[in-house]
């Protein structure tokens, strides 16, 4: 009889394990989270399931980039798709810093030009779409933008400014408790070997090695 019951006990054990809900983690970001989101999404297998929001670019490919802060705040709610989700691990920055012709509205290597969202507009921006990702209820970890070289292939982002729009990113995080996942941080001393040369893209140990902080910076939410 003791045997029958545990064996049953068993049985139930696994039947609720296996119909468990896991928790659901959204990877917003541009480029630079589209390299380690295959790595953080093959990882959690079993433990998340981990989403990004995708878009149709002008060639019909799709594509795992959320752009700066104007595109996501006027995005948001399609990249949220109305479900319930634990965690969001979200970064804005890279796409704000470029520098955009007035005249044509496109990227210009002229690095007079304006910014796609100056300091001030990207304060502006960010403190809107964390409002919007506070309304989910999901744990929100921010992302700090990643460094990139002084001198760039295509040469559309002015030296230094990773540093100066996290400033601003971080300010507001610490005003609304929202955790910081640092990876400007991790990555600049480290810089040389994992991004590519002259690029704001990483090499594949590059996006091997942000998928490991993200992980970590996930998964310690999931099991807090």
């Amino acid at each position: 009889m003791v045997k029958y019951i545990l064996v049953v006990a068993l049985v139930l054990f696994y039947c609720s394990e296996s119909n468990r809900e896991l928790p659901k983690i959204l990877i917003i970001g541009d480029s630079i989270s589209g390299g380690y989101f295959p790595f953080v999404q093959d990882s959690l297998i079993g433990k998340a399931k981990v989403f990004q929001p995708t878009y149709i670019d002008e060639n019909g490919k799709t594509k795992g980039c959320c752009g700066g802060t104007t595109q996501g705040l006027k995005e948001m709610d399609s990249f949220l798709s109305n479900k319930k989700w634990d965690i969001i691990h979200f970064n804005f920055g890279l796409h704000d810093i470029k520098h955009i012709d007035p005249v044509t509205g496109k990227n210009s290597k002229n690095l007079s030009h304006p910014h796609q969202a100056s300091p001030e507009e990207y304060e502006r921006n960010l403190i809107n779409i964390v409002k919007k990702l506070k309304l989910t209820g999901a744990k929100l970890i921010f992302a700090t933008t990643t460094p990139y070289p002084d001198k760039l292939g295509k040469q559309m982002r002015s030296p230094g400014m990773p540093k100066i729009y996290n400033q601003v990113a971080l300010k507001i995080m610490k005003r609304n408790e929202i955790e910081i996942n640092d990876l400007y941080s991790l990555v600049l001393p480290r810089i040389n070997q994992l991004q590519r040369p002259n690029n704001v893209h990483f090499n594949a140990k590059g996006s091997k090695f942000l998928a490991e902080q993200v992980i970590k910076s996930v998964m310690k939410s999931i099991n807090h």
